[in-house]
């Protein structure tokens, strides 16, 4: 139903940026907020952060002042802009889509959330 496909990431030194983007297809309809979550070696995988459909942002406290996260609904996609980024930011990140906010009639079209392949980020110290 959707398809979620990021890309940006790669290998960068500590204090460095980099902006990862995750293009949605497919029935985007069925997506209300969005959402990037990263998974590290050995451990769960976390919330970096959220956006609504309407705008509102949620940030782990890990990240706040660092990462950005915007949508261009026009063109289907998310970002996250990382800046100031440290190597426990290293982790394999994916994007979310979630269906749960779509309007009543709507959601019936619908599946469950839609995840993403992941992108890789490893930053060095």
């Amino acid at each position: 139903q959707v398809q979620l496909v990021e890309s940006g990431g790669g290998l960068v030194q500590a204090g460095g940026s980099l902006r990862l983007s995750c293009a949605a297809s497919g029935t985007t309809i069925c997506i209300s907020a969005m959402g990037w979550y990263r998974q590290a070696p050995g451990k769960e995988r976390e919330l970096v952060a959220a956006i609504t459909s309407g705008g509102t942002t949620n940030y782990a406290d890990s990240v706040k002042g660092r990462f950005t996260i915007s949508r261009d609904n026009a063109k289907n996609t998310l970002y996250l802009q990382m800046n100031s980024l440290k190597p426990e930011d290293t982790a394999v990140y994916y994007c979310n889509g979630d269906p749960a906010g779509v309007g009543v009639f709507l959601r019936p079209l619908c599946g469950g959330e839609y995840w993403g392949q992941g992108t890789q980020v490893t930053v060095s110290s």
